[in-house]
């Protein structure tokens, strides 16, 4: 399997969403080695950054990719900020005060860029430009099931969202002008009351630094941080998701719920025949409370339930996503024929995830049925070239998963080039 290499062009991507089904699109195909050392991390491996900086301390990387271009021009990024489908706020500091919008924007609706003091942030661009999702996926030494979106921040001179903390990690990368960072791992969170936005009351900068295109900041959780642009600017940021124990918890017995796992085996009715006749009708009955508790109590679950939730829970597309299935699909023989000569790639939307039994395609949970290399190939790579395609051209149960994936607009014929 070819190795990924270590710092593809900056325009590696195809022009965003690229129509041509025949046409491949140039992005990294194959995850780097973990312990290969690597100018994204400072010369350090993925493996030594994971050991000595993730979640634990911050760490700048001057010129982690030499020579990068911003994935959307500014004029892109703000007819993205247009969309419906599309994230996008728009934060300003006019006269000293705090203001917060949510879009789409129209293009008289943003300030003109010739006005200090105000930023632009587009959430999930990975899921709407090619260049974008390229960029996303060098950052793939964390797991899939980690990894968030990339957002951009366009900033006017002067502009910020103020000094804040991320319960996530986050690497912001700069990728046009220059921006000024002032960390500090100060434990006063304290937000300043009544704004719209969450702005540290206290904050105390320890460390500041400028960073101009190419450089790169890693940040873990709760390290307080405010990035403030010296001129014209575009930082990318590419976070992680880091859900709650209050979310984990009440999605996971929500799932169990739904597969009837958490109903008993007999899904008996609630019965009471000893019930009296009471005179305080509105009064909870102790019985009633000691009843619910004992079938509370005899819910179980098991490893494999726990890992089918994160499966189906984490490849689920966020609520914004809508997938586009070819205007005239191809039927199956064409399909095949096709992919025969120009391979497959996941649709940059697309979520694969896997583990020991099953695998998790954009929320949906199957079955191995014996399949497991290719998809382990499919999922990690993101890519499966027209060669590996011939060889389980023959088996009629992988080209009809396929094609039905094809025709839901998952998968692209095309491979990653």
């Amino acid at each position: 399997m070819p190795r990924r290499p270590t710092h593809p062009p900056a325009d590696a991507a195809s022009a965003a969403n690229s129509s041509s089904a025949a046409k491949p699109v140039t992005l990294p195909v194959t995850p780097a080695s973990p312990d290969l050392p690597t100018a994204l991390l400072g010369g350090l491996s993925p493996s030594q950054f994971m050991r000595r900086y993730w979640q634990k301390k911050p760490l700048l990387i001057r010129q982690a990719i030499p020579g990068i271009e911003a994935p959307l021009s500014r004029d892109a990024l703000f007819e993205l900020a247009d969309q419906d489908e599309v994230e996008a706020r728009l934060i300003t500091h006019f006269r000293n005060k705090w203001q917060l919008e949510h879009g789409p924007f129209a293009p008289d609706e943003l300030p003109s860029v010739k006005q200090r003091a105000w930023t632009l942030l587009v959430q999930g661009v990975d899921l709407h430009d090619d260049r974008a999702r390229a960029l996303l996926d060098r950052f793939r030494f964390v797991p899939d099931a980690r990894l968030d979106d990339l957002m951009i921040s366009y900033a006017s001179d002067g502009g910020g969202v103020g000094p804040h903390f991320d319960s996530y990690d986050v690497f912001l990368l700069q990728v046009k002008g220059k921006r000024r960072w002032r960390i500090s791992a100060q434990k006063d969170l304290t937000l300043r009351p009544g704004l719209p936005l969450k702005v540290l009351q206290n904050f105390e900068a320890q460390e500041e630094w400028v960073l101009e295109p190419g450089d790169m900041l890693y940040l873990p959780p709760h390290i307080a941080h405010d990035g403030i642009a010296e001129g014209e600017c575009m930082t990318c940021s590419i976070g992680f998701r880091a859900p709650s124990e209050r979310e984990l918890t009440a999605q996971f017995l929500y799932h169990l719920a739904e597969r009837g796992e958490a109903a008993g085996k007999s899904g008996a009715l609630y019965r009471d025949p000893q019930q009296p006749a009471v005179a305080t009708p509105a009064q909870l009955p102790a019985a009633l409370v000691e009843r619910v508790g004992s079938i509370l109590a005899r819910v179980k679950w098991n490893e494999q339930d726990i890992a089918s939730f994160l499966g189906t829970y984490l490849s689920e597309p966020k609520p914004s996503v809508v997938f586009d299935p070819p205007q005239r699909p191809l039927n199956d023989a064409r399909f095949v024929s096709a992919a025969s000569k120009q391979g497959l790639r996941l649709d940059r939307k697309t979520n694969l995830l896997y583990e020991r039994r099953f695998f998790f395609v954009n929320g949906e949970e199957m079955a191995w049925h014996g399949a497991k290399k290719w998809l382990f190939d499919l999922a990690n790579c993101r890519s499966m070239s027209a060669k590996r395609f011939v060889t389980l051209s023959h088996d009629s149960s992988v080209t009809a998963l396929l094609h039905e994936w094809y025709c839901a607009g998952w998968i692209q014929v095309g491979e990653l080039a």
